[in-house]
């Protein structure tokens, strides 16, 4: 028997003879690992043969989940390649720390960089020819492969994250001297942070923190002990011990962590035993919800994103753009009112189903600021399903948009706006019969005079008379009279006050080409809602015209501020002009406009809209703080309409409601007065200021 331990104990020393032999071979070829570090003298005694330490190493990119938030500070959305959210090590649960160091590194804080034993044993379990060189690893090392893996990724490198994990005594090798190195410059503390934040554990959680809620709800501060022991012991192979899909492998390796934690005294056996029995439910893990369509508003979302990626200040190319979205950690704080935003889904969805053959939309804007308070459509949900769409109806093609929607009298207001800036009073007095021939009147376009054709003979759906007045016209919506003021203020006065304002053609064509239209103070072109919505947010903000924008701040995961899509406000009218639209407008609610006025006294302004043929019905309107556009319109790729002339007069619609093709009735009472009885609840009942009697008599 003492021959035989003799002949086992040479056997022994003489592989670890060659072990070390092939160590020091290996090390003596240029790879340089310091006898301090392997003998746990400590990382900050080793020689400077390892300084030549990559950067971002000791700082890496760990990519972090950015959030979207309303203006509650409710969630819109989550945008991330990897579900993290850095946490430093004093709002890490000290269990979770002992977990985590006792499963995969008990001695971290004893030993150096590297673990002699560990590594001993590792390498004697491997093959001598220079294969495999797997376990034994440090919590240090394990950082460092996990730095590369994720550089590589980052990167798109393929070929980085094959070589960061490839087997080989080489690779092994450089991964010690740079975990050397990374303890020479930061503490087990900062390292073990690091290591608890960029780990990865399963189903898509990375970092502990996001692992904490997704698993059990909670934070990385309030984890029990059966619950890190579960995500410490995830960590080796998150794959083969996913909670979700392998629940009894992740019941099992917990076990393996306790026992660990419980034989090292880090628990007595009772604590480990008692963890050991509380129950595992995968039904409990939270959703994970990346983008826009598991958002409760996925529009308003899409829309955010396009906009943000749409940002050359973010990057030079889209994928850059996208990338600082995904990666970032950054918290996007929007104006978005979700309150009123419900309201205005609801409001829609009482009146339009999703599969009529009809859109509808609502938007609000904030004047002065062209902040973006809410975005509705008839259509809420993302999908190619029955009633379901990828359009965001509601704004331009370059951002999700598809067809535009026919102003119809909305385009008064710009009409007026034009007559009062050309010196044009609001006494000014035309006969608006009920019907009257324009066929070979001339009118000046931007390119000259143009004859209308013959056989132009439009009608008012509302009031007539003789000796009509520029205030009754407005509040009735007197269309013989808007065109006769069409006529001799110059339609291209009127394109040009249309194209400062805002106001957006769908094709994106030039208003000036517009300009040759007869009808255009009726609105017969199609525009796009959002933008009609800036523009008569341009007259509540005494003519001072703001881009929409629905990005209110952007702060990076330091808490430093980041460029965000400006508004880029400014006047395009003149303060007196805007004043004597704004009185106009505030007749058109005593007429009109009345069945959409929510009678709450806020001082409101508006107008409706509806085209000759009755295919689109508008209500436009605002208070000095808010301003919005509630429209309904023919869908006309929808295959109703093949059969059907394309009126919303007398449409039924599924859910019971008859469309009567009026502005204030359809759009103004339904959807408009709820949606902005909501939005200005809180808000204080400023008054508009009046223009000079002297603008209103035509002075300039």
């Amino acid at each position: 028997m003492t021959r035989t331990r003799r002949a086992v104990g040479m056997v022994w020393a003489g592989v670890v003879f060659v072990v070390l032999s092939a160590v020091t071979g290996l090390l003596a070829a240029g790879l340089v690992v310091p006898a301090a570090a392997l003998a746990g003298v400590g990382g900050r005694a080793a020689a400077t043969g390892v300084d030549l330490l990559p950067a971002d190493l000791e700082t890496p990119p760990q990519p972090e989940r950015s959030r979207v938030l309303m203006a509650d500070g409710s969630v819109l959305a989550d945008f991330y390649d990897q579900d993290r959210v850095y946490v430093e090590l004093d709002d890490i649960a000290p269990v979770m720390q002992q977990a985590q160091v006792a499963i995969e590194d008990h001695r971290f804080y004893e030993h150096g960089a590297l673990d002699l034993t560990g590594t001993l044993r590792a390498l004697l379990q491997n093959t001598a020819g220079g294969e495999a060189t797997q376990g034994g690893s440090s919590i240090t090392q394990q950082y460092v492969k996990m730095v590369q893996v994720e550089k590589a990724r980052v990167a798109g490198d393929e070929e980085g994250i094959r070589a960061a994990q490839e087997r080989s005594y080489a690779r092994k090798i450089q991964e010690m001297r740079y975990a050397i190195g990374l303890e020479k410059r930061l503490s087990k503390d900062e390292i073990l942070e690091r290591y608890l934040n960029l780990a990865y554990y399963g189903d898509g959680a990375y970092g502990v923190n996001q692992a904490a809620w997704h698993y059990f709800g909670t934070t990385a501060a309030d984890l029990d002990l059966a619950e890190a022991a579960m995500l410490a012991g995830l960590v080796q192979n998150p794959t083969a011990t996913d909670p979700v899909r392998f629940p009894e492998r992740a019941v099992e390796r917990r076990g393996v962590v306790l026992d660990r934690m419980a034989d090292l005294g880090l628990v007595s056996r009772q604590a480990a035993d008692e963890a050991r029995q509380q129950p595992w439910d995968p039904d409990q893990v939270r959703p994970q919800r990346n983008g826009c369509v598991e958002s409760e508003f996925p529009f308003l979302c899409d829309y955010v994103r396009r906009t943000l990626v749409a940002d050359a200040s973010w990057g030079g190319t889209v994928a850059e753009r996208e990338a600082v979205l995904q990666r970032g950690g950054l918290t996007i704080r929007t104006r978005i009112d979700p309150g009123t935003q419900r309201v205005a889904e609801e409001a829609i969805a009482d009146l339009v189903s999703p599969t009529d053959p009809v859109i509808s939309t609502m938007t609000l804007v904030e004047p002065g600021t062209g902040l973006i308070r809410a975005m509705a459509q008839s259509r809420p949900e993302m999908g190619d399903g029955r009633g379901e769409t990828y359009y965001n109806y509601a704004v331009p093609a370059r951002l999700g948009g598809a067809e535009g929607f026919q102003a119809g009298s909305t385009f008064k207001t710009f009409v007026a706006a034009a007559a009062l800036e050309q010196g044009i009073s609001v006494s000014r007095r035309y006969d608006a019969p009920a019907r009257r021939d324009f066929s070979g009147t001339r009118f000046r376009s931007c390119d000259g005079p143009v004859t209308v054709p013959d056989g132009y003979r439009p009608k008012n759906s509302t009031r007539s008379g003789d000796d009509m007045t520029l205030r009754t016209a407005t509040a009735w919506s007197v269309n013989t009279y808007y065109l006769q003021l069409g006529r001799d203020t110059g339609m291209c006065h009127v394109t040009d006050m249309l194209e400062r304002t805002g106001v957006e053609l769908s094709d994106g064509t030039p208003w000036a080409e517009q300009s040759s239209i007869f009808s255009l103070p009726l609105g017969p072109v199609d525009i796009t809602p959002l933008s009609l919505t800036e523009a008569y947010a341009t007259f509540a903000a005494d003519g001072v015209h703001c881009e929409p924008v629905v990005v209110a701040s952007v702060t990076d995961r330091e808490g430093r501020q980041l460029p965000v899509p400006e508004a880029g406000c400014e006047r395009v009218v003149g303060k007196e002009v805007a004043r004597g639209v704004n009185q106009l407008l505030r007749g058109v609610m005593d007429a009109t406009g009345r069945p959409a006025d929510p009678g709450d006294g806020h001082p409101l302004a508006g107008k409706t809209g509806a085209t000759d043929d009755s295919n689109a019905t508008w209500f436009c309107g605002y208070s000095p703080e808010v301003a919005g556009c509630a429209s309904i319109a023919v869908d006309k790729t929808h295959p109703y309409w093949d059969d059907h002339r394309r009126s919303l007069t007398g449409l039924s619609l599924e859910g019971g409601r008859v469309l009567t093709g009026d502005g204030g009735g359809d759009a103004g009472r339904h959807l408009w007065r709820p949606v902005m009885g909501e939005a200005l609840e809180d808000e204080p009942r400023t008054r508009f200021t009046p223009p000079s009697s002297r603008r209103l008599g035509g002075g300039r």
